[in-house]
């Protein structure tokens, strides 16, 4: 009994102190959804973040996937691409232009898709984990 009575006197953690129900960060970054709240829309276009939550306020200016979005595309993406590419032309043997005439739009295709879909969820994960950039101690 001791311990919970010290755990709940502690200050709220510094940051976001608001009262909203823990949503599900990958639910909520996959469906492009703010990561507070889990209702308003985090794009404000198809890959540019908004400013802000129209419905709790949450000010988007922590979101910075940076190009880890980019390099999960590119290795989930070319990975399926590639092996699909390379077992089509063992097995089939098409000639070249079978290949760029499927390979080329469904890469394109993917990797749009993919591209909001995980920049969705590195931003939803990077506001449920507290991520911050990086700093020096210099005490």
């Amino acid at each position: 009994m001791g311990a919970n009575m010290a755990e709940s006197s502690k200050p709220p953690a510094e940051g976001d102190r608001a009262i909203w129900p823990p949503v599900d960060p990958v639910s909520v970054g996959l469906g492009g959804r703010c990561p507070r709240c889990g209702e308003g829309r985090l794009f404000s276009g198809f890959l540019s973040i908004g400013k802000g939550c129209r419905n709790c306020g949450l000010d988007y200016g922590f979101a910075d996937a940076g190009d880890g979005p980019a390099v999960f595309v590119i290795l989930i993406i070319g990975f399926l691409v590639v092996g699909l590419a390379l077992w089509m032309e063992v097995s089939m043997g098409p000639p070249l232009w079978v290949h760029f005439l499927l390979w080329i739009p469904l890469t394109l295709i993917l990797s749009l898709t993919a591209l909001r879909l995980i920049k969705g969820l590195l931003i939803a994960l990077q506001y449920r984990n507290k991520a911050e950039e990086g700093k020096l101690d210099r005490s």
